[in-house]
């Protein structure tokens, strides 16, 4: 290891990635065909916000990393690279070197694991499914890759087959924590998909058994967040949210259109329709926000709450925080965005409404509403990657105890933001799709594209980070409005923790 690569590794050992990029760049230089080096300094350009950077270093790695494969026929670390393409979102680019990783040495099963995932996260349905299929078949005992199979059997249609291939799974007594739970997760949604109702929360209450044991899940915070709603719900007052509102912003520092709501409502149905306008540029779940909050912190020394350091910032600290707000998503997309209005769809962004109103009184907000039912039901059937948020919706209970408390925050903020907002329900989408989007391009003040109503065509050939990236790249359905009423016995647990939302929403039946 070179000096310059061992000083790299210290300093992001040490989370100072700007530090690490210099060094990195320094090695680089002096081996410019060293892929070790170019992974290195790509990664760190990523964690220091310069995706667009970063990634062109991490291909090159990649490249690199081929070149030697075809020699070797090792191919396990280009695929570690296509991991750390993944990480990043980068599934083109992940797409692209997996291929030719697989071609180089066919018989390596992980290199078809990670080409079903790839191919499957890109809405390729048959290329994933064919890949997932070769990699059972070099494993054919694996539990792992055969509730990935099924999983790919269930978005290709073959819903039955996906069944019984998750039902044989479960028969095994020595599976993991971590099978029993995406085995029973992914079968109630197939039994669902199959009208089986009666067998579906079977399968999702078992899967919310096993869900505390899982090291991810261990991990989480649980009381981070609903702690922190009930502090903003406190700390936020109009004086606060209102203590910019009549502020001059320079030209070069826009408020950004903000889609927030709650998950599994509708967010990126809503993004992929606004999407679709040419003169609309989405930032897809990112972490923009939660790094004006950290800046913010920073700029604070750390001292007090986000509520308590916010009433400490004068003007000129605000327009250092939009600075570096426009900085951060200029560095994620680099010339992507252009003169575009920039959509920042991070959905439980809705958390930070107080911090956003701050920042950015004059910016439009779009909220998302669906029947709380449906939302839960949704929710508590979805598997998602485990964080202080989605770490709530692991048993029945729980998830609806977060959904009242996240709207319980709405609805105390709500009267308060100085933020122009617009409330828009799922079920218009689904039902009355042309007149109620239009009222959301009139409310952003955009003129209405007929284009628009394909936007399931324009999702379907890109990645997208929502877990529900597959029922975008459709035509719209309606099978998920009301889905709540073949479980109507499971809800009188919950309904107590819905009724006033169902009620102030107009969801009442």
């Amino acid at each position: 290891m070179t000096p310059f690569m061992h000083l790299g590794q210290t300093a992001v050992q040490q989370k100072n990635f700007s530090e690490a990029v210099a060094w990195f760049t320094k090695a680089a230089a002096d081996s410019p065909k060293d892929p070790q080096i170019m992974a290195c300094l790509g990664q760190s350009l990523c964690w220091l916000g310069k995706r667009e950077e970063g990634l062109a270093h991490l291909h090159q790695s990649g490249q690199l990393l081929l070149k030697k494969a075809r020699k070797s026929r090792d191919i396990g670390l280009a695929l570690d690279l296509v991991d750390q393409l993944q990480y990043w979102n980068d599934f083109p680019g992940a797409l692209g070197i997996c291929k030719q990783a697989v071609q180089i040495n066919p018989g390596y099963l992980r290199g078809y694991q990670l080409l079903a995932l790839t191919h499957s996260r890109l809405n390729q349905k048959k290329p994933a499914l064919a890949a997932g299929r070769q990699a059972l078949k070099l494993a054919p005992n694996s539990a792992v890759l055969s509730i990935l199979l099924a999983t790919l059997e269930a978005a290709d249609g073959l819903n039955h087959e996906a069944r019984q291939r998750l039902e044989k799974v479960l028969q095994n007594p020595l599976l993991t924590a971590e099978e029993q739970f995406r085995a029973n997760k992914e079968l109630a949604r197939i039994l669902d998909k199959l009208g089986e109702y009666d067998r579906v929360f079977v399968h999702l209450h078992a899967a919310a058994e096993v869900a505390p044991r899982l090291p991810e899940v261990k991990r989480q915070d649980a009381g981070l967040v609903p702690k922190m709603l009930e502090n903003y719900k406190a700390e936020f007052d109009s004086e606060l949210l209102g203590h910019w509102a009549n502020a001059d912003f320079p030209a070069n520092q826009p408020a950004p259109t903000f889609l927030l709501g709650f998950m599994r409502t509708g967010t990126t149905l809503t993004q992929e329709v606004l999407a679709a306008h040419p003169d609309v540029f989405v930032a897809d779940e990112t972490d923009l926000i939660a790094s004006v909050a950290k800046e913010l912190d920073r700029l604070s020394n750390g001292q007090g709450s986000l509520p308590e350091q916010l009433r400490k910032l004068d003007l000129t600290g605000v327009l250092h925080l939009r600075a570096f707000y426009w900085h951060r998503a200029h560095a994620l997309y680099g010339d992507k965005i252009g003169t575009r209005l920039l959509l920042d769809k991070t959905t439980m962004n809705t958390i930070d409404l107080g911090l956003i109103n701050c920042i950015f009184p004059d910016a439009k907000l779009v909220f998302l509403l669906r029947d709380p039912r449906d939302v839960c039901l949704s929710c508590f059937m979805q598997t998602m990657l485990p964080t202080p948020s989605t770490v709530q919706l692991i048993n029945w209970k729980s998830t609806a105890r977060f959904y009242a408390q996240v709207m319980d925050w709405w609805l105390t903020i709500r009267p308060q933001l100085t933020m122009r907002f617009i409330e828009f329900r799922y079920e218009d989408a689904v039902f009355n799709f042309e007149p109620a989007f239009r009222k959301v391009f009139d409310f952003i003040g955009l003129e209405w594209d007929p284009a628009v109503a394909q936007f399931h065509k324009k999702a379907a050939e890109k990645y997208i980070a929502s877990p529900s990236f597959s029922q975008v790249a459709q035509p719209l359905y309606s099978s998920s409005v009301g889905r709540w009423q073949h479980y109507r016995a499971e809800y009188t647990t919950i309904l107590p923790e819905l009724q006033t939302f169902i009620e102030e929403f107009g969801y009442e039946n």
